[in-house]
């Protein structure tokens, strides 16, 4: 049994992974088979319960790297995306996945516009499409693809008609990011009331909120949350993996078996694989999540980490780091000089605090630790001046 339907099993908060399907569909953004092979290797390491790598029906190299993935023999379970036709099922089948993700829009201005068709095809489709995989014995999830616009009582029929037609789930698409947490607590309370489905949270960040609404789906009893990593997904992305993770554990006391010790390494891969920068004020992974350079946060976390950190860096592989700029106070400057085996008195590093804040400026950014022992060469030369003028 692998480790989404022991999961399932105990009713436990999940993690789905698309970082190969929506993340991929990132503008710009291809990844070569290899890479999405380590990707998805690297995900099933890092604990993640269900990764959707793909779209069969593109063909070529999309359906081998997910035949690539599936051979593997990962714990995680392997899903593919499908529109709500037979034709995408049998695709997906024949890469030999254990799940299907079954996608039609459930929106009034979707079915209008983009299928130009009514919500009386949108059933019988979607139903076809699912009695069809569920007679394939596969794990099916219904997409509702544009939930948060559609109208909630056509939501709550479209899922129980797809609860009637066997669906395992129902995936609950803010496809452009226009939810905010307490209307998707209450939407996602009265859709499970009304339907006593599985929910999967997929959101989107147009509005920053995707991690946010992600939460407030679980708060109201949803049981699976898709993500990225480092957020990728179509326009400002979809809800990070990293932040999900971690948020779970530590604002909700949720565990959902993912080892933060790879959460940097997976950001950093596939930020190169992407050509996507990681940003140095990344949450959870970015450089800047543990340096401090402003006086007061400096001597705060020196004498207690926990009055400026919210956990401690190794937790996710990485280091503390004391930045000495503009905005540092006299002691950090005496912890950076003990890191080089100098001991400074406080009356020294008071005398040097106003040359390393001058330097800074000009320089317009923090000094590196050659600049820092220039500035403590200079501060030595004027003092012994000074002495020998007396």
């Amino acid at each position: 049994m692998n480790r989404f339907l022991e999961g399932l099993a105990k009713k436990q908060v999940m993690l789905v992974d698309t970082t190969l399907r929506d993340g991929e569909q990132t503008a710009g953004v291809v990844f070569s088979n290899k890479e999405k092979v380590r990707i998805a290797k690297m995900l099933d390491a890092l604990g993640v319960h269900q990764l959707e790598v793909g779209i069969p029906v593109m063909g070529g190299d999309e359906k081998e790297a997910i035949r690539q993935i599936v051979d593997l023999g990962l714990d995680a379970s392997i899903m593919a995306w499908n529109r709500a036709n037979v034709a995408d099922i049998k695709e997906s089948l024949d890469c030999g996945v254990d799940a299907l993700a079954v996608s039609i829009s459930t929106s009034d201005i979707h079915i209008t516009h983009k299928l130009q068709t009514s919500r009386e095809w949108v059933l019988e489709n979607m139903a076809r499409a699912v009695d069809f995989a569920k007679k394939h014995n596969k794990y099916v999830s219904v997409n509702a693809e544009d939930a948060s616009r559609s109208d909630i009582e056509f939501l709550i029929k479209f899922a129980l008609k797809a609860r009637e037609y066997g669906a395992d789930r129902l995936r609950f698409c803010d496809t452009v990011g226009i939810c905010e947490p307490f209307g998707t607590y209450d939407t996602i309370k009265q859709l499970i009331a009304a339907t006593g489905m599985d929910i999967e949270m997929h959101t989107h960040n147009d509005f920053g909120m995707a991690t946010a609404n992600s939460l407030a789906g679980v708060k109201a009893g949803a049981t699976m949350i898709g993500v990225t990593v480092n957020g990728l997904g179509e326009r400002a992305g979809n809800a990070v993996l990293a932040e999900v993770a971690m948020a779970l554990r530590y604002l909700f006391g949720i565990d959902v078996q993912v080892n933060p010790r790879d959460l940097r390494e997976i950001s950093e891969y596939v930020a190169l694989a992407s050509g996507r920068e990681l940003p140095v004020c990344k949450p959870i992974v970015g450089t800047n999540m543990f340096a401090h350079e402003s006086g007061i946060h400096a001597d705060g976390v020196i004498k207690h980490p926990a009055t400026y950190e919210a956990f401690q860096p190794e937790v996710v592989g990485l280091q503390r780091q004391i930045i000495i700029g503009k905005h540092s106070g006299s002691r950090a400057i005496v912890i950076k000089f003990q890191e080089y085996g100098i001991t400074l008195s406080d009356s020294e590093a008071e005398e040097m605090l106003p040359l390393v804040r001058a330097a800074a400026v000009d320089l317009k950014r923090p000094l590196f630790d050659k600049e820092l022992m220039y500035v403590y060469e200079d501060y030595l030369r004027e003092k012994n001046k000074g002495k020998k003028g007396a």
